[in-house]
């Protein structure tokens, strides 16, 4: 991709590649998934990145509409070959299950909030992976790949054109078991350390999500040991927050959330990290 002659498109002024080209492409992105985009990048700072990561909750199980699949020129995703195009669901390719997520509401609300920049989503989440499984040189069997290792390869490739501005989490239903639960907040503090010197980015927000909450499933004491992990890390890690899901539903299986509630849990995604940036007095 090049950087070429300043243009304006949805109000931000950024380096333009072939206009016409771009605007096909996002005419027949929905119909054609797998074809390559050519897509317009703006300078690197302004240019803001946040990295996926977790499991099928961030990764997404919802129905896809067509609205799902409206591309926007300043909402990008760096996909599955490793190249940007144009943001639409699903963001995710870790199982044929994988829908929309919070990630692209997420993105799209970030957007709106600051007509100046363009917004690089990085998907890396993987269904149903324990938190033990991201750790550097990990295999998960599941999905036939590196969780870790996956992210932090990807995340490094894309922040060549861009700038790391937060991380979403949203992981802990496969460490629900109390054997595992008790064990999960050293481990989880542990990641947030890690990813942040991997990515050379200790300050970068990283904000957490709460794990569905549904009638038809209650919580077992492990959920309920995870959740504290969760609720509690704004407190004992600098430079993070913590999503609530109240008032979210689930798809019908007690534990993936539906589309309309993946959308409002990116949104509040969104809210979070705005919280964040104010408290720390970024513009």
């Amino acid at each position: 991709m090049k950087r070429g002659h300043a243009a304006d498109v949805d109000g931000l002024a950024f380096p333009m590649i072939r206009p016409l080209s771009l605007l096909v492409c996002l005419q027949i992105l929905p119909f054609f998934p797998g074809l390559a985009q050519e897509v317009t990048l703006p300078p690197k700072d302004r240019f803001h990145l946040y990295l996926l990561v977790g499991q099928s909750n961030m990764a997404g199980r919802g129905e896809v509409t067509p609205e799902d699949q409206k591309p926007h020129a300043r909402v990008l995703s760096f996909g599955k070959s490793d190249t940007w195009a144009p943001a639409t669901e699903p963001l995710h390719w870790d199982k044929p299950a994988a829908g929309v997520g919070p990630g692209l509401a997420f993105g799209r609300e970030i957007m709106r909030a600051n007509p100046k920049i363009a917004v690089g989503l990085i998907p890396c989440a993987v269904g149903g992976s324990p938190i033990d499984a991201w750790q550097p040189g990990v295999y998960y069997t599941p999905t036939k790949s590196h969780p870790w290792d996956d992210a932090i390869r990807r995340a490094k490739l894309a922040l060549k054109d861009g700038t790391l501005k937060g991380i979403l989490w949203h992981q802990g239903e496969s460490d629900c078991k109390t054997e595992l639960a008790s064990a999960y907040e050293p481990k989880l503090h542990d990641l947030i350390k890690r990813l942040r010197t991997a990515l050379q980015a200790p300050d970068v927000p990283f904000i957490v999500g709460q794990m569905g909450k549904f009638p038809s499933k209650p919580w077992s004491p492990g959920a309920e040991l995870v959740d504290q992990a969760h609720r509690s890390l704004p407190k004992k890690v600098a430079g993070t927050a913590y999503v609530g899901s109240e008032g979210l539903t689930d798809k019908g299986d007690g534990i993936h959330f539906d589309a309309a509630s993946y959308r409002e849990l990116g949104r509040r995604y969104a809210e979070a990290w705005q919280q964040l940036q104010r408290r720390s007095g970024s513009p």
